[in-house]
């Protein structure tokens, strides 16, 4: 992106200066003008849409993309935590005739990625990020923040509504309704490979993956047990291609691990470490009762299954895995979790390794600043709505005694 593209949005730039990379040499020729890579979107594409946009006619236009985007954001990486170049970032920009319409995009995209995260069985907070630490450039932004096993919070999802501050700057003008000419409205979302390393982190053991059963790339794996001769191994062998084909027909992601140069054992292992949902094992005692036995990776345990209701019975098993594996997840979030009322519960909340903790707020940044000061958390923002406690003025910011407004989420980041 050309240097002065970068830079007609003022308060963006200033948001992102000290985490670009920047291009200013062609081989050995230094360019006119330099160039940053990519560190967001939006000024490229705000810039495409004053060619594209003109009436309200067009509108809603959304448009979806994956590409890389590059930030100088910390001396220490994380793989797929926090790294310089996020390589499948996947973002969506929209524009709107007008706030109400971007407001509704707004809900939208929050709920398609509340939806997302519980398909995922992801436990998350939406917290509205206070003014200081909201994208540059935007009105605000909602972000969706999970807890990862080491205790410290992780951003997934966020969505900003940018109301007109880049369109009147790149000048995308509408004709709307009415027949008058303004700048259109615009909200922006995105989601990384973070969710990956959530997804990870959240339903992963000592043996290696457990995926949930609906994302899962191999949902069933058909691992051939062999014994006796060489005519019932061959038998077995050809009875578990059978069996996933037949399972790949009734619409299963399905294998057949036919490598006769492992074991069964080895086999168990890798297929564990992969995360597969569930393993049907199937040997010449299981061919002889017309049974199979299905082993879950979730819950590690194996129950015999007759043949011919095992598509039924793999289903139903699918299911539970997404609803156990969301259940222990939540679980374990929410013994992460506190919610209290003054500074003495907050110290209590995180000697007991509270994580994410929740105190009322009466909107003053000092009072953000002496928490994060104090305990060394950060700030993650606000819930989406005020609760009944604090509309009816029965709370008090614990900080400077005020009344609260809403409350304060606060847990350590990366």
């Amino acid at each position: 992106i050309p240097e002065d593209l970068l830079a007609k949005e003022s308060e963006h730039v200033k948001g992102f200066e000290d985490q670009v990379f920047w291009v200013t040499h062609g081989g050995l020729d230094p360019l006119e003008v330099k160039l940053a890579l990519r560190p967001t979107s939006e000024t490229s594409l705000t810039y495409m849409e004053s060619f594209w946009i003109k009436s309200y006619k067009q509108l809603p236009k959304k448009y979806y993309q994956v590409v890389s985007i590059f930030r100088y954001e910390t001396k220490a990486t994380r793989a797929m935590l926090r790294v310089r170049e996020v390589s499948t970032f996947k973002e969506a920009h929209t524009v709107h005739e007008d706030f109400k319409d971007s407001e509704r995009q707004v809900s939208e995209a929050v709920e398609i990625y509340s939806k997302f995260f519980d398909l995922l069985g992801i436990p998350y907070v939406v917290s509205r990020r206070p003014d200081w630490d909201k994208f540059p450039g935007a009105l605000y932004t909602i972000a969706f923040d999970t807890l990862m096993p080491d205790g410290r919070a992780l951003q997934i999802g966020t969505v900003h509504n940018l109301g007109q501050n880049f369109t009147k700057v790149f000048e995308v003008k509408i004709q709307k309704r009415d027949e008058s000419i303004d700048s259109a409205w615009q909200p922006s979302y995105g989601i990384s490979e973070r969710v990956i390393a959530t997804v990870i982190s959240t339903h992963g053991d000592e043996k290696g993956l457990v995926l949930p059963f609906k994302i899962a790339p191999t949902q069933v794996v058909v691992v051939p047990i062999p014994a006796g001769s060489d005519e019932e191994k061959k038998k077995v062998f050809l009875e578990a291609g059978r069996l996933s084909k037949r399972l790949e027909n009734e619409g299963f992601r399905a294998y057949a691990d036919l490598d006769e140069e492992k074991t069964p054992s080895e086999k168990f292992a890798y297929w564990e470490l992969k995360g597969v949902p569930l393993r049907i094992d199937l040997g010449p005692r299981e061919l002889s009762e017309g049974k199979a036995t299905v082993f879950r990776r979730d819950t590690l345990s194996r129950l015999k299954v007759p043949m011919n209701e095992l598509p039924e019975v793999l289903r139903r098993l699918g299911e539970e895995i997404d609803v156990n594996l969301s259940r222990r997840a939540w679980e374990v979030f929410r013994s992460r979790a506190a919610e209290v009322s003054d500074l003495r519960a907050l110290e209590e909340a995180l000697k007991e390794r509270k994580c994410l903790v929740e105190i009322p707020w009466c909107g003053s940044k000092g009072c953000v600043d002496y928490v994060t000061g104090k305990y060394g958390l950060e700030a993650l923002g606000t819930p989406l709505k005020v609760r009944d406690d604090v509309r009816n003025r029965e709370l008090r910011c614990p900080v400077c005694g005020g009344r609260a407004v809403t409350h304060m989420r606060y847990a350590r980041k990366y």
